[in-house]
């Protein structure tokens, strides 16, 4: 690998146009690509085979029109007036009729008269008569009523008893992933209208908030940051800058080849930020692992700057070709959960990984052969001819020094702090951050509020209920649908329930729980209504399904708690085959492993005190706190397991180079630590800095992805890399590499070191010496 890796970086350095442009005609396809196909990304995240799911493909096969997307846009008078004044009542009516009237919308009015006319008026009448039915049932009256205008309900409209606050509620023909953004936009343009000269404030509902990116202004402070740290390391704006190059084409090429087939593959919104924070960050540290083993080679051991670009494509190439697999094989063991989005996610996530690794080891040592000696200023020449041995001493010397005098002390505090900060992942509850922890200067987080405050929670999160017979042979009646109507209405946790049609095999509901779409008692509804020996199923010999939003988030919360454990188990097997491998220690992956368990604990308790108990959090710009993004853990662990390992492989690496080249006991942490301490803590730093960034973006689902990958990244570089490793290396010293001697006979031996290369450059040096005396 190193022998391979080496004759590639000589040839790049010799012939940077080819590689250069190379590069460049790959970037303008993509470009042009997106040209012709668009941008096309979607806010919906389906998750195959759950129950929800099966009920929606059910509607959307039998009765199309029940599985439409649904809106809701909330309307409000200002103090305590009243909506229902002769003025606002005009204004609210030419809205709803606009939306109404809008292609995609489900008109009721066309809907009854398509039923009357296809015979189904008795149908209507049966629907009404089970929905008088189970409101007599209910003893307690709702504090709120349909709209009425010239004493004619308005269809989706509900007011509450003191005419404040108004409820439109209404679907789409299709189903939400299939709805673009002008139909959103088209709707709030029509809506908006009603605040025109009545002092009503419309407010949006959360289903029909824009699909957006979510990058903006934060990120790229987090890229300042970047640059500034990439100065400090290398200590010269032109070898600074080519990280920041490589790593935005990486991304530029990874992102943009994502967008362009986005056409033809469902995209959620969340993929692109996903590729791209994790591009930019691993783009940045594989570039300045490389120059920097460069420039040391130029300054250290005197090399041309040709030799030592092809050295260190070769030496710190093969850790970042390893180091790049490890994240590869992270993300792509989301692939055997078998849910489309993760898996979408991962590939463009990997694939964005994959270029920027090999962006690392063709473009830059192409643009470092442009560069050429200018890598290295004189002055920085000069600085190490006169302190040639300053680069082995300082305060990683000193600091590894005193890890390694306090081992064990060292490895206790570490397990104790993160033990204590993991303490708050026994309290962790996943779902759907959405309208209910937004910000409350927020269109969604208004209109959550107001629906709670005149309808009740459970408005924000309508259920929808399939009920069909379990014998073949039998129909729903009329007395089956109103039965059913007036139980449902009074089980427990049930506000509302209004029949939204049938057929002879089946008889749609919608029920509105009297608690919010993330409650406890909300998801125990659920479970109640499905269980074949609930009261309803049994008495009517039934089989109940629920679907909506609510419950779709409900089931992929559930499934992903269940399949997580399995995607860990996976990623930890083949990554240990893969650090087995290239550090020939058994050992070493098995401490790796351990140590990055316990900073994942440790993340995601911190991530829960902050973002579900709310604490800091007017300092990372949110005002309530909320249940954790469902998926978030799956794609974090996979994410931060792979970087943890990058910085396992390029420090561990460095001890083992040390190793291998005479240095033992002790003395070969010591060295090797000391050699690559520092551009670990600045590649750790780039990278916190780049996740970072995202923490103060708009997108709760980006702001807690991207807070605790920078969590992770800080506790595992800054604690785990730099504090437990080089402990636990001193405990087992030179036992760290032992290796079965039957399995080192197996395993290949990838020369991850470069030591094959060094010795057999070495061996080539005097031989050219005497050739060159003849």
């Amino acid at each position: 690998m190193s022998t391979l890796l080496y004759r590639v970086g000589k040839t790049a350095f010799s012939k940077p146009a080819t590689f250069i442009i190379g590069w460049v005609l790959i970037l303008g396809i993509v470009i042009s690509m997106i040209g012709i196909n668009g941008i096309h990304i979607s806010s919906e995240m389906k998750i195959e085979g759950t129950e929800s799911q099966k009920v929606l493909d059910q509607l959307a096969k039998e009765l199309p029109a029940a599985s439409g997307g649904q809106g809701s846009v909330v309307f409000k008078a200002p103090g305590n007036e009243r909506l229902d004044t002769p003025e606002r009542l005009a204004a609210i009516m030419k809205g709803v009729n606009e939306v109404y009237g809008l292609d995609k919308v489900i008109n009721p009015a066309d809907y009854a008269a398509e039923a009357a006319n296809s015979g189904a008026t008795a149908e209507m009448a049966q629907n009404a008569q089970a929905t008088d039915m189970a409101q007599s049932a209910t003893t307690t009256p709702p504090p709120y009523g349909p709209l009425m205008v010239d004493g004619v309900p308005v269809p989706g409209m509900l007011i509450s008893s003191d005419g404040s606050i108004a409820l439109f509620q209404f679907q789409f023909t299709i189903e939400q992933s299939a709805i673009t953004q002008d139909v959103f936009d088209s709707v709030i343009q029509s809506v908006m209208t009603v605040e025109q000269g009545t002092n009503i404030t419309v407010l949006p509902g959360e289903t029909l908030k824009t699909v957006s990116i979510g990058v903006g202004s934060a990120e790229i402070v987090g890229l300042v940051i970047a640059v500034i740290v990439l100065l400090i390391t290398l200590g010269s704006v032109v070898a600074a800058g080519l990280p920041l190059i490589t790593a935005l084409l990486g991304v530029a090429i990874g992102v943009g080849g994502a967008f362009s087939i986005s056409k033809f593959i469902e995209m959620p919104s969340v993929t692109s930020v996903l590729a791209l924070m994790v591009g930019l960050a691993v783009g940045i540290d594989y570039a300045l692992f490389i120059v920097n083993r460069q420039r040391r080679m130029i300054i250290d051991q005197g090399l041309s700057a040709k030799e030592a670009t092809a050295r260190a494509i070769g030496t710190s190439g093969s850790a970042v070709f390893f180091a790049g697999l490890t994240v590869i094989i992270a993300l792509c063991g989301m692939l055997v959960i078998g849910l489309t989005f993760l898996s979408t996610m991962a590939l463009v996530a990997a694939a964005t990984v994959l270029i920027n690794v090999f962006v690392a080891l063709t473009l830059l040592p192409a643009l470092l052969g442009l560069v050429g000696e200018r890598i290295c200023s004189a002055k920085a020449r000069e600085k190490s001819s006169k302190h040639p041995k300053a680069s082995s001493h300082g305060v990683a010397d000193r600091w590894v020094k005193f890890v390694i005098k306090n081992r064990w002390a060292t490895i206790i505090a570490i397990i104790v702090i993160l033990g204590f900060a993991a303490t708050p992942i026994a309290k962790m509850e996943m779902g759907i951050p959405g309208a209910s922890s937004a910000n409350l200067d927020t269109d969604a987080r208004q209109s959550y509020d107001a629906i709670s405050e005149g309808f009740g929670e459970g408005f924000n999160g309508p259920l929808i209920l399939v009920a069909e017979p379990n014998q073949t042979s039998a129909k729903v009646t009329p007395e089956l649908l109103g039965g059913l109507m007036m139980e449902l209405q009074g089980q427990n946790n049930v506000a509302q329930v209004t029949p939204l049609g049938m057929t002879g095999d089946l008889a749609i509901f919608s029920l509105i729980p009297k608690t919010g779409p993330n409650d406890t008692l909300t998801k125990t509804l659920v479970s109640d209504l499905r269980s074949a020996d609930s009261s309803i199923a049994q008495t009517y010999d039934v089989k109940l399904g629920v679907t909506g939003l609510t419950a779709v988030n409900i089931d992929m919360s559930a499934k992903l708690a269940q399949v997580f454990p399995i995607y860990v188990g996976i990623i930890i097997l083949l990554s240990l085959i893969i650090l087995l491998l290239v550090f020939r220690s058994i050992i070493v992956p098995i401490k790796a492993t351990i140590g990055f368990l316990l900073s994942i604990l440790a993340t995601f308790g911190i991530t829960t005190a902050v973002f579900q108990w709310g604490w800091l959090h007017a300092l990372f710009g949110f005002d309530t706190g909320g249940p954790l993004l469902s998926f978030m853990p799956i794609i974090v662990t996979g994410i931060l397991y792979g970087l943890a390992m990058d910085y396992q492989v390029f420090l561990v690496s460095s001890m083992r180079e040390s190793y291998v080249h005479g240095h033992r006991g002790t003395e070969s942490v010591v060295h090797g630590y000391s050699q690559v301490s520092r551009v670990v803590v600045a590649a750790a730093v780039i990278m916190v800095s780049v996740f970072a960034g995202f923490i103060f973006t708009d997108d709760v689902m980006i702001k807690q992805i991207g807070f605790t990958l920078a969590v992770g990244i800080l506790i595992d570089a800054f604690i785990i890399r730099m504090g437990m490793v080089p402990a636990i290396m001193a405990i087992f010293g030179d036992k760290a590499w032992a290796l079965p001697k039957w399995l080192d006979r197996i395993l290949p031996n990838l020369d991850v070191e470069g030591e094959k290369l060094i010795a057999s450059l070495n061996a080539e040096e005097p031989a050219n010496t005497k050739s060159g005396l003849k």
